[in-house]
């Protein structure tokens, strides 16, 4: 597996400060993707062992929330292989921290209730590693800039253990925002 960028101390793509992690290659091919130079399966640079290990430096201080999955396409099968042991290794070294992946596929799609060619071997072990799960293809026309963690408004913040526990969608909810001005 290849990956595109790793952006230390993000703010953008899940609550808190995060390390995100944007893996190469997708098929989803979305109008007006962000990241298109990611599609690439073979775009940027290989997901080395010393790679993860950076990563996980990167998480070891407190004020960093937890681990972000973008691309391309975590989701992919072959970055899914790639993704479970590293993801695994996050969470046995910061069980407190979260992982949140976003993913062009639904979440219908990643369970094998709708055909998808996403569904592979460790599909299942890998997204009950996450905890929050951004998923829908980006849709130009749904594309609205004050959405909070998402680009458009097709996309969904799923709770990924309420989730599974459900066995029905449970949307994520945000921590509330505290207003300093006294009543």
């Amino acid at each position: 597996m290849n990956y595109a960028n790793i952006k230390y101390y993000d703010i953008s793509n899940g609550p808190g400060v995060r390390t995100s992690l944007f893996v190469s290659g997708c098929t989803h091919h979305c109008p007006g993707c962000f990241n298109e130079v990611a599609w690439d399966f073979g775009y940027g640079s290989p997901f080395t062992k010393e790679v993860r290990n950076q990563i996980f430096a990167s998480c070891q201080p407190d004020y960093i929330a937890g681990l972000s999955l973008l691309g391309g396409e975590p989701m992919e099968p072959a970055n899914q292989r790639e993704l479970l042991p590293f993801v695994r290794n996050f969470k046995a070294l910061y069980p407190k921290k979260t992982v949140w992946c976003y993913s062009g596929y639904t979440l219908e799609q990643l369970l094998g209730q709708e055909p998808s060619r996403c569904r592979c071997e460790v599909t299942d072990q890998l997204l009950a590693l996450i905890d929050v799960l951004v998923d829908g293809p980006f849709v130009q026309a749904q594309y609205d800039i004050s959405l909070r963690f998402r680009g458009s408004a097709n996309q969904r913040l799923l709770d990924l253990p309420k989730t599974l526990a459900a066995g029905q969608p449970v949307l994520w909810e945000d921590e509330p925002v505290f207003s300093t001005h006294s009543m």
